[in-house]
C-alpha cells in the first residue's frame, strides 16, 4: 500500500506508519484544529485524520446518543454533530497545513453524497469508521476514487469483515487497501483491547488458504484505549499502521477528548511504537482456522456504539404503500436498526408494503418481496 510517496508493507514492521486522529476533538474550530495539526505534526504523526459529516445527512429522526457520548454530557445526538461538523472550507487549512508540515491528510467520510466534495481537498488517503464496514455503497464510492482506502473494524465479526474485503477485492483496489483491528468502545479498557484480533485479520484476509485477498496487504491497529504502550504491543503483533485518538487536553468536554492522547503522550506513543519494530515479535495464542479466525469477536462493551453508529436504509421521503423503490428514494442514516447499506441493490425494484415517513429506517417488514440475509 502506497500513502503518497510512502510505501507500507504487509509484512516488515520496521517502519510504522502512525495517524493522529484529530477527529472532531478540534469541537467544530478552525483556529484549534490547526493548533491540533502542528501539534501533532511535532509528536511524529505520519498522517493526521480528520471527519467529514453534515449531521442532517447521517443521523435520522431515529437516532439516539451512544452511551460514551451520554456520559461524556452530550444530550442530542443532532446538535452534537452539528455543534462539531467542519465544511470543506474549513477543513481545507487544516489540509494545507498537514502537507506544509510533511504529514498526510486522511478524511473519513461518512455519507456517499459527500465523497465528491472531500474528492476536491485532494486528499492522501480515505479511511471508513468501524460502522462502515457494512456500507456497501460508501465503500464502493471510495474504492472508486483511486485513493487508498484504510478500512476500521470494530464491533464486527470477522464474517463481515471479509465480506468488506470481497467487496473490495479488485486488483487496483487490494493495491491500496489496508484494515485495521479494532474496540469500539471509548476508551477501551486495557483488559478489553483485544490486540490478538491482529492476528485473525492477517490470517482471514492473507494468510489462510481461503483467504478473500490473494495478496497480503498491511493490517493495523485503530486504538481507543487511554494508554502509551498500545500501539507497541499492536506493532509487535504485526500491526504495520497504528491510528491513535489525539487531543490538547484529555479532560476537555466532548465525545471523544477522555479516549485520546494529549501531544507529549501521543509523542511517547510513537517512540515506543517505533522502537517496538525492533523487538521479538508476539505469537499468537492459538493455531489452526478456528482458533486463529476467534481472536476477531464483537464484545459486550461494543454492541450500543454498533447498533447506534451503524447505518440504515432511509427514506428520503415519506411514500405510500405499493409505491415501487428507487435508488433515488432512498439513502443511508444512523442509527443500525434497519435494512443494512448492502442491501440498498435490493431493495430498488420492490414495492412497499406498507407506507413509510420521511427519514425513518426501512425494516424487512417494509418491503414487498423476499431479500438477502444478512
Amino acid at each position: 500500500m502506497k500513502i503518497g510517496d510512502r510505501t507500507i508493507s504487509a509484512s516488515a514492521r520496521d517502519d510504522v506508519y502512525v495517524i493522529a486522529e484529530l477527529g472532531v476533538n478540534h469541537d467544530g474550530s478552525v483556529p484549534q484544529g490547526l493548533q491540533m495539526v502542528d501539534a501533532a505534526a511535532d509528536a511524529g504523526a505520519d498522517a493526521i485524520k480528520l471527519q467529514f459529516f453534515r449531521a442532517e445527512m447521517l443521523m435520522s429522526r431515529a437516532s439516539r446518543l451512544a452511551e460514551y457520548q451520554a456520559r461524556a454530557g452530550e444530550t442530542d445526538p443532532l446538535e452534537m454533530l452539528r455543534r462539531l461538523e467542519m465544511s470543506p472550507m474549513q477543513l481545507r487549512p487544516l489540509v494545507n497545513l498537514a502537507r506544509a508540515r510533511g504529514v498526510h491528510a486522511i478524511v473519513t467520510v461518512f455519507s456517499v453524497d459527500l465523497v465528491p466534495e472531500a474528492e476536491a481537498l485532494g486528499l492522501d488517503a480515505y479511511k471508513t469508521a468501524s460502522p462502515d464496514v457494512v456500507h456497501l455503497p460508501l465503500l464502493e464510492a471510495l474504492g472508486a476514487t483511486g485513493r487508498p482506502l484504510i478500512v476500521s473494524t470494530g464491533a464486527a465479526t470477522l464474517e463481515e469483515v471479509e465480506r468488506a474485503a470481497h467487496w473490495l477485492a479488485g486488483a487496483a483496489a487490494r493495491q491500496r487497501l489496508a484494515f485495521l483491528q479494532c474496540v469500539s468502545s471509548y476508551p477501551t479498557p486495557m483488559e478489553r483491547a483485544e490486540l490478538d484480533g491482529v492476528f485473525a485479520l492477517r490470517y482471514a484476509l492473507c494468510e489462510s488458504r481461503g483467504a478473500v485477498l490473494p495478496t497480503p496487504v498491511p493490517v493495523g491497529y485503530s486504538d481507543h484505549t487511554p494508554e502509551v504502550e498500545t500501539g507497541a504491543l499492536a506493532v509487535r503483533r504485526g500491526a504495520r499502521i497504528l491510528e491513535k485518538h489525539f487531543t490538547l487536553d484529555r479532560a476537555a468536554p466532548g465525545p471523544d477528548h477522555a479516549a485520546s492522547l494529549e501531544p507529549a503522550q501521543f509523542a511517547e506513543y510513537v517512540r515506543l511504537a517505533r522502537a517496538a519494530a525492533e523487538e521479538p515479535a508476539i505469537k499468537p495464542p492459538a493455531t489452526g482456522d478456528a482458533g486463529l479466525r476467534a481472536l476477531k469477536r464483537v464484545l459486550d462493551v461494543e454492541r450500543d456504539v454498533r447498533t447506534v453508529s451503524r447505518q440504515s436504509i432511509v427514506a428520503r421521503r415519506a411514500l405510500p404503500a405499493g409505491h415501487v423503490l428507487s435508488r433515488a428514494d432512498l439513502c443511508c442514516k444512523r442509527p443500525g436498526t434497519g435494512l443494512a447499506p448492502f442491501l440498498l441493490d435490493a431493495i430498488v425494484g420492490k414495492p412497499l408494503a406498507r407506507a413509510v415517513e420521511r427519514d425513518a429506517p426501512l425494516t424487512r417488514a417494509d418491503i414487498n418481496g423476499e431479500l438477502p440475509e444478512g
